[in-house]
């Protein structure tokens, strides 16, 4: 087992919109890619964001060595309950997450 943030070169998380978040995993190379990859489970990454699994999207970008999650915001961007307005401090949960 290994922190996600020790295996790969940046994890980012960022708005996609005023209703989503999108988290960024950027591979050094194609074999750090795979591991990430197939480590990553989709259900432990949504219970880790506490969202619904039907609303988690997945992308896994060989080209690019990256893998991308999306999902909901859990309030819309730019409200008063609103508590990170570029969905910048999202990216440290998965960094910290444990994968094979």
């Amino acid at each position: 087992m290994a922190e996600l943030g020790a295996l790969v070169s940046k994890v980012r998380s960022k708005n996609a919109g005023p209703f989503w978040l999108t988290i960024d995993i950027f591979c050094d190379d194609p074999a750090t890619f795979e591991r990430v990859r197939r480590g990553l489970d989709d259900a432990a990454v949504a219970r880790l964001y506490n969202v619904d699994r039907q609303t988690l999207k997945r992308f896994d970008i060989a080209a690019l060595n990256v893998v991308k999650f999306s999902m909901p915001r859990p309030v819309v961007q730019g409200t008063r309950a609103d508590r990170d307005m570029h969905g910048a401090g999202w990216a440290c949960l998965l960094e910290e997450m444990q994968i094979g």
